[in-house]
């Protein structure tokens, strides 16, 4: 299995566009040590011909040009048989409308996902131009399901959805439940070739057994590395919420994620999903040195792991 990290940042990218934290003014000024990122999205291939796609981020056109086998073989082509939504935040599905340009597109979601972005949503029609521009292929919570290419073939994958702490999408807040467990999953891909075993969680609100079932004997895990601080926002008073209250689980800090999975054995550890404000983007920062003592890596734009 081929992984390849198209964008590694949290919403908004890095630097943000309407933002002079001290990461994103240090980027600018060249005064730090640290790299730009685009907003998450991953690649993934089980023989490196057929790619599916984790999340389509606003950045997802740039993102494809980026990285050579996405690019079309035929007139009017892609070797991407379909996307995986993990959840239905702008910065994971908003570039869906970017691949718009008649062509069929395969996506598997659980139905709370499908439901929150294609109803009521009047931008959607721009992905129906033709009958069956888009086939939804249902992710049921906990049932490891045969990974199919877009022609309905196997792909020599099978995936499990488990549900993970979130909540709804901004834009769908007050309008969706939630307590609805479909809103969230953390992704477990599994080769049958080999048995090699990708978990992909890269938004978590906090630890539950359905967060380490997804874990459990994982070669490569990525993980929400959102936050370092629960007050990251609200202590320069960005925004008055906690990264809890934003459904993210800090990595720093003795009840954080990093300590918590102090025993954690897949041999590939990454945080992903960073956002423009979390220190440890800094790469000569404590937390940078922190986070790679106890094994763990930071994503990065055009990071490549191999299964």
């Amino acid at each position: 299995m081929r992984i390849r990290i198209l964008g590694s940042a949290a919403g908004g990218g890095f630097p943000q566009w309407n933002c002079a934290c001290t990461n994103c003014r240090g980027l600018r000024e060249g005064s730090i040590n640290v790299i730009p990122r685009t907003q998450e999205s991953v690649c993934l291939s089980p023989d490196d011909e057929d790619w599916f796609l984790i999340n389509a981020s606003p950045d997802i056109r740039a993102q494809i040009e980026r990285f050579g086998p996405l690019h079309p073989k035929g007139s009017r082509a892609t070797p991407i048989q379909a996307i995986f939504l993990t959840n239905g935040d702008l910065d994971h599905s908003l570039g869906l409308l970017s691949l718009r340009e008649n062509h069929r597109l395969v996506i598997y979601a659980t139905e709370s996902v499908r439901r929150g972005f294609t109803e009521g949503n009047v931008l959607y029609r721009t992905l129906q131009r033709f009958a069956g521009q888009v086939t939804w292929r249902i992710l049921k919570p906990g049932v490891e399901e045969t990974v199919l290419r877009a022609d309905g073939g196997p792909s020599g994958l099978t995936v499990i959805a488990m549900p993970v702490p979130g909540k709804p999408p901004v834009h769908l807040e007050g309008l969706a439940a939630s307590d609805d467990p479909e809103l969230n999953v953390g992704l477990r891909f599994h080769q049958c070739a080999n048995g090699r075993v990708l978990a992909y969680l890269s938004s978590v609100g906090r630890t539950t057994p359905s967060v380490s079932d997804v874990l459990e004997g994982a070669d490569c895990v990525f993980f929400d590395g959102t936050f370092w601080s629960s007050d990251e926002l609200s202590a320069p008073g960005f925004l008055q919420k906690s990264a809890e209250d934003l459904a993210h689980w800090p990595v720093g800090g003795r009840q954080g994620s990093l300590a918590t999975f102090s025993k954690l054995t897949a041999p590939r550890r990454v945080f992903i999903h960073i956002n423009n404000t979390n220190p440890m983007l800094r790469e000569n920062s404590p937390e940078r040195k922190l986070v790679e003592a106890a094994g763990w890596e930071v994503a990065w734009d055009g990071m490549e792991i191999r299964l």
